[in-house]
């Protein structure tokens, strides 16, 4: 949901209008992709004896792979080519392709090409679903996207310090916890200081950056190694969400 929730901010601060089938394309391919890269590896791709729960998630997984292939005939070529690159990204983040790497594990990489997929298919591709051109507002909210999900990932980098190999080389593992929290906070900053310098500054959409930014810096801050079960695939992911309702909410009181 938070691919999504990314994706409905981007067409409401352009006033994009985009067709019913595109959101069932980026829900299903988000799921699909998503469920490949967690789970590929464990299930072997041809595994015959998964657990009951893995079945269900590979079952879940077909189900949505099968409505994203029937979205494809509603959407335009382009649309589909733009996500393509971007899937390119995704399929091998898991698969291994040279020397049986993958991109996840070449070395200090892993959160870049979270955030250009993730920024690239909640920006680029709405735009070019609506048959919208590239402005520089929209330049600057992909760069905008693409700081705050590198953020946003942090906190897993961080939880993830006691299980990732030293070579993947993650931010981490790199700067520091503490020095990867000053990185982060630092580009919040930057985020902020872009939206000043688009054409069109909307009330709403400004507040509802702040605000998000605020609560994604206070996550950030918080994050430790040891954490709780939820603390980053629940409420840090969710904040991507709380971002949408805050759009909605200041775009209600403010029209």
């Amino acid at each position: 949901m938070a691919v999504v929730s990314f994706a409905l901010i981007t067409t409401i601060e352009f006033d994009l209008n985009v067709p019913i089938a595109f959101w069932v394309f980026i829900f299903c391919g988000t799921v699909t992709g998503y469920n490949f890269v967690k789970y590929a590896k464990i299930a072997g791709l041809h595994h015959r004896s998964l657990a009951n729960s893995l079945r269900s998630i590979q079952i879940f997984s077909f189900l949505c792979f099968a409505a994203l292939l029937l979205s494809c005939f509603f959407l335009q070529m382009d649309t589909l080519i733009v996500t393509g690159i971007f899937g390119f990204f995704t399929v091998f983040y898991a698969v291994p392709f040279l020397k049986r790497k993958n991109l996840r594990t070449f070395s200090g990489i892993k959160i870049l090409i979270v955030a250009l997929v993730w920024a690239g298919v909640t920006v680029f591709v709405p735009m070019v679903a609506a048959g919208m051109t590239f402005t520089t507002d929209c330049w600057l909210a992909f760069l905008q996207r693409f700081f705050l999900v590198f953020v946003l990932t942090l906190p897993f980098e961080i939880r993830d310090l006691q299980y990732d190999v030293a070579q993947l080389k993650t931010i981490p593992q790199l700067l520091g916890v503490k020095k990867a929290k000053l990185l982060g906070m630092g580009l919040l900053v930057g985020v902020l200081l872009l939206e000043g310098f688009k054409d069109t500054i909307v009330p709403s959409s400004f507040y509802s950056l702040f605000c998000m930014v605020g609560i994604t810096g206070i996550a950030l801050l918080a994050a430790q190694k040891e954490q709780s079960r939820y603390y980053s695939s629940f409420w840090v992911e969710g904040i991507p969400i709380a971002g949408l309702l805050l759009l909605l909410l200041f775009g209600h009181f403010l029209a």
